[in-house]
């Protein structure tokens, strides 16, 4: 019991909400050591690991060995699982995933704290992403310092919860009747969640010597096709008809999907992930199993070990039908603001009718129009969505309430305007509940 004491270590883990560090930090203090996590959103944190320890920064403010000293005090370990995939957003690689992570290596060396950076699989200064080369730079600043240190490069990671590439994967493996995939021989290693945290573990229990640089991966590589039809398969979904569509489809979907990236949306088929897809990716499973007398669990094995749920296969449907969602959302409020201008007489017609004057009705329906375009543009941009969500809900009782006072001869109109609004406000609340991501 008293050895078991001396082992448990105090640890910060950068990005503790993600896919990666959330698993991290429920694994480490599962086995006694005390662990802080460290994000950007104080909401997000409280929401992913409420009774957690939190230190709420942001690692585009910590460029410098000297910011990093004081969130280091009094750690014995600090690994990074912080990241991001391309720029867009809030997202700025060379900062998170570079500039920041070579001054907290100077840093942690100064004061005598392990790093444990997660990097990627395949990465190079010369890679074809910045995702890969940034993470290289920062990988080479760590190998470069005089500290205790360990740089471990997982594949693909899959998980019981998904983001970003798996994201992607469970989407695809999601699809009804038609499973349709680009760059189907693309070159896939997978790694478990468990065995990239047992990774860490290790390191964070002396079990490993430091200096280690080694990729977590499977000992097989299979292609991209496999690895969604494993995944459909894990998830109970039906076979269903493999159409290999043509590579040159990726370069405009990617190119919407970086637009709305500039939104502050995260679609899971970027420039960047289609890139990395392209490039395969690749690692060398021995020297992992040479330090730790271990390899990776194989893709078919780790899914066995994993049993998918009924909240699963709902997670990867709805997935697919957010965008559909935001779209619908969209177009439903642009209309129905820019007919009410367009209509601005007929529209007015219908309140003078009720014996409100011709200014009155006119100013009345411009306002309105103008809040619903203004809604239609709010749930387009991530981070105003859940509010234009709600305020949708909001308009549309105000508008059913008044209108009901107002015109209720409107319910009994044929094309029923009112009845429509019923099944929106409905898709509104639907939608806010899907832009949860964590």
């Amino acid at each position: 019991m008293e050895q078991t004491k001396k082992t448990l270590r105090r640890v910060l883990v950068l990005g503790g909400y993600g896919l990666i560090g959330s698993g991290i930090m429920h694994a480490l203090a599962a086995r006694g050591h005390h662990v802080t996590g460290l994000g950007r959103n104080e909401a997000t944190a409280k929401r992913v690991a409420p009774d957690a320890d939190w230190v709420i920064r942001d690692l585009r403010q910590l460029q410098s060995p000297a910011e990093w000293e004081s969130v280091l005090d009094g750690f014995d370990a600090v690994v990074n699982a912080a990241g991001a995939l391309q720029d867009g957003g809030s997202d700025d690689l060379v900062a998170v995933q570079e500039q920041a992570i070579v001054a907290l290596a100077g840093a942690s060396a100064d004061a005598g704290v392990d790093l444990i950076q997660i990097s990627a699989a395949g990465v190079a200064f010369d890679a074809s992403t910045s995702f890969m080369a940034t993470k290289a730079r920062a990988d080479a600043a760590i190998q470069a310092s005089p500290g205790r240190w360990f740089v471990f490069r997982p594949g693909l990671v899959i998980a019981q919860t998904s983001y970003g590439g798996t994201a992607l994967v469970r989407m695809l493996a999601a699809m009804p009747f038609i499973q349709p995939v680009a760059m189907a021989n693309a070159p896939v290693r997978c790694v478990s969640l468990n065995d990239v945290v047992d990774a860490v573990a290790m390191a964070i229990e002396g079990e490993l010597s430091p200096g280690l640089t080694c990729d977590l991966v499977e000992d097989d590589s299979r292609s991209l096709a496999d690895v969604v039809a494993a995944h459909r398969r894990w998830l109970g979904f039906g076979p269903a008809r493999l159409i290999a569509m043509p590579n040159r489809v990726l370069g405009p979907v990617s190119w919407g999907a970086d637009l709305l990236g500039r939104l502050g949306w995260r679609p899971p088929v970027r420039t960047t992930a289609v890139r990395v897809l392209a490039d395969g990716i690749h690692g060398d499973p021995e020297p992992w199993r040479k330090a730790s007398g271990r390899g990776c669990a194989s893709l078919p094995n780790l899914l066995a070990a994993m049993p998918a749920s009924a909240e699963h296969r709902l997670a990867a449907r709805m997935a697919l039908l957010l965008p559909v969602a935001v779209a619908i959302l969209a177009l439903f409020w642009l209309l129905s603001g820019l007919i009410g201008v367009i209509s601005l007489d007929q529209a007015a017609a219908t309140l003078t009718a009720v014996g409100w004057s011709t200014g009155m009705a006119k100013t009345s329906v411009i306002f309105w129009a103008f809040v619903d375009i203004g809604l239609a543009v709010g749930v387009l941009v991530r981070r105003w969505a859940p509010t234009a969500c709600w305020g949708m809900v909001a308009v549309s009782l105000f508008y059913l309430a008044t209108a009901s006072v107002v015109t209720p001869n409107l319910w009994l109109d044929p094309l029923g305007p009112l009845v429509k609004v019923l099944p929106a406000m409905v898709l509104a609340v639907i939608t806010r509940a899907l832009l949860e991501t964590r």
